[in-house]
Parts: structure tokens; C-alpha cells; sequence
């Protein structure tokens, strides 16, 4: 049987994935959207991503360690779960619906759940905790941009 580390990885990984369900059309509605100025550093997002995303494993990681198997631990990793999937749908979402409310709203609703989970893992390990907050802190920037570019293109609510 595989260990913990190489499942939540192996998770992680084909969750993101999903990302790349995107079509060629659909970027080229994206590159002409503009951007807020302040976003000069657009080039290293999926950098960026992938370390929020490599945290959030090691997060899923530590907390499994804690009690193995346990109820409360599965129900943490279905949040870890499902904080994936709504932050890995954000761009195929706003692709494919050319609304960057939806974005918003996906956005919002990652770091809202994003502050929930570090709320509910830094009561178990607070190692765990600390690995979310790459999460923390890049996540709402990212739906603050999205919100400031709906300003900048009020045909792409």
C-alpha cells in the first residue's frame, strides 16, 4: 500500500491537472482582457501556484499524520479536497463562461473555506497551518485582481 505522502501528492497532482481542460479560443478571449497595472508580475502566477499548491500538500500531509485514518482527519482531507477543486476550476470556469464573476465568486469562496480549513488544521498542527498560508496570502490577491479586472472590462462580467 502506497504511504500518505505518495497518495496526497498523487492527488494533488492529477487535481491539478484539470487545469489544463482549457481551449485554444478561450485563452485568446483572456490575453485580450486588461489587466490592473499593479499586475507586472503576471508571468510567474503558475509559479506562484505551484508552490501554494506543493504547501498545501505538505499541509494535507502533516495533518494525516496526526491520527491516521481517523473520521475527523478523512473529513479535513475532504476539505483539502474540495479547496482544490474550487481553486483548480478558477481558470477553466472563467474560460469557458467568459465571466470573470464567476472567478470572483470561485475565488472568494477558496479563501473563505481557505481561512476555515487553517482555522480547523492549526487546532491539530500548527506546522500544518503555517503550510497553508502561502494559500492564505495568494489567494485573495488573485480574486482581487479578478475583481479589479472586471472594472477593467465590464464586457467580461
Amino acid at each position: 500500500m502506497p504511504n500518505h505522502w505518495t497518495v496526497i501528492a498523487s492527488v494533488t497532482l492529477l487535481i491539478e491537472l484539470g487545469s489544463f481542460f482549457i481551449r485554444l479560443r478561450d485563452l485568446s478571449w483572456a490575453k485580450r482582457l486588461d489587466r490592473p497595472d499593479w499586475l507586472f508580475f503576471e508571468p510567474a502566477i503558475p509559479v506562484i501556484w505551484m508552490v501554494v499548491f506543493a504547501s498545501g500538500a505538505v499541509s494535507a500531509g502533516l495533518v494525516w499524520q496526526h491520527d491516521p485514518g481517523s473520521l475527523k482527519i478523512w473529513m479535513l482531507m475532504g476539505v483539502y479536497l474540495v479547496l482544490e477543486l474550487i481553486t483548480v476550476a478558477y481558470i477553466p470556469a472563467i474560460l469557458r463562461s467568459r465571466s470573470l464573476v464567476v472567478g470572483t465568486i470561485l475565488g472568494g469562496t477558496g479563501v473563505g473555506l481557505g481561512l476555515i480549513l487553517f482555522l480547523l488544521v492549526g487546532q491539530i498542527s500548527p506546522n500544518a497551518s503555517l503550510f497553508l498560508l502561502p494559500y492564505l496570502i495568494w489567494s485573495p490577491i488573485g480574486t482581487y485582481a479578478t475583481r479589479q479586472m472586471i472594472d477593467l472590462n465590464p464586457k467580461a462580467v
